[in-house]
């Protein structure tokens, strides 16, 4: 057991809260902790983060550090729970925004990524086009049909399991034949290498665009998000979003969703820093 002390502001309740809307994720309000699967080399091990200090002074319990690479383990969750962002300075860049309200009522709430860029991957391609509520129930029916439970934490199968299914597999629990073929190929081309998810941690979003956007069922929307949340990239706003169009037109009282136009407008104030823009604007209406 370890205690991690971080700089703040960083409100893990409301990290908690997100979390929580993904039936996967193993989270106990009353002790503020998740179960975080995490991949370390070829092992997989489970840590539970537990929060212990407050939104101005932030630290966190780890369990289940014991016989594992410390310093690795806590590289990836600091990825994962961007540990090592500057939330003071994302805050007081919105004060004089259109999103002041937002970030008031949001205070410290960082950009959490999925536990792994491969689950990011999956999961964007089944949220495409569904609403949010059945998005979750098929990634949950996915993972705990081909993935596995350890310590009571779920682990998405790896891309070498799912190159191996059918689509008559995924037609089974309930995916489309296109997206069922989407989620194969994509796992097939991650698990001969010919895609690899380390290298696009060295690389530009333009270029991992450019990369990306060649694969069936990739868009740009998809593209996007696996940019916020598979990696972490701090300057990206999906205009396409109906989600965010819908928290705008809330936020700023319109009769309808704002048009592109409209949205293009807003952006210069929020850089560099859109990504949470994106975040906030989504909290709004979750």
């Amino acid at each position: 057991m370890r205690i991690f002390p971080v700089t703040g502001p960083y409100n893990f309740d409301l990290v908690l809260s997100r979390l929580a809307l993904d039936p996967l994720h193993k989270v106990d309000f009353d002790k503020r902790s998740v179960k975080v699967p995490l991949v370390i080399g070829r092992e997989q091990i489970v840590i539970v983060v537990t929060a212990v200090g407050t939104t101005e002074e932030p630290a966190f319990q780890l369990e289940g550090i014991a016989d594992v690479d410390e310093e690795a383990i806590i590289r990836e969750l600091t990825r994962i729970f961007q540990w090592d962002s500057c939330l003071i300075e994302v805050h007081e860049h919105f004060q004089l925004t259109q999103l002041q309200e937002l970030f008031n009522s949001h205070f410290g709430t960082p950009l959490v990524l999925d536990f792994h860029p491969y689950n990011c991957i999956v999961k964007c391609i089944i949220h495409q086009q569904l609403n949010l509520k059945f998005a979750y129930t098929l990634t949950e029916r996915f993972v705990k049909t081909y993935g596995f439970e350890k310590d009571g934490a779920w682990f998405y199968p790896a891309p070498e399991r799912v190159a191996s299914l059918t689509v008559e597999d995924l037609r089974e629990l309930q995916f489309s034949t296109r997206k069922a073929e989407y989620i194969i190929d994509i796992s097939r081309e991650i698990a001969t290498g010919r895609l690899s998810l380390e290298s696009l941690f060295d690389k530009t979003d333009e270029e991992i665009m450019k990369e990306l956007i060649v694969y069936r069922g990739i868009g740009q929307w998809t593209i996007q998000n696996v940019l916020m949340f598979g990696l972490g990239r701090k300057n990206l706003f999906p205009i396409a979003d109906i989600g965010i169009q819908n928290a705008l037109k809330k936020l700023l009282g319109l009769e309808s969703k704002p048009t592109k136009e409209q949205m293009e407008e807003m952006i210069p104030a929020w850089e560099p820093y859109l990504s949470y823009a994106s975040l906030y604007l989504w909290r709004s209406i979750e």
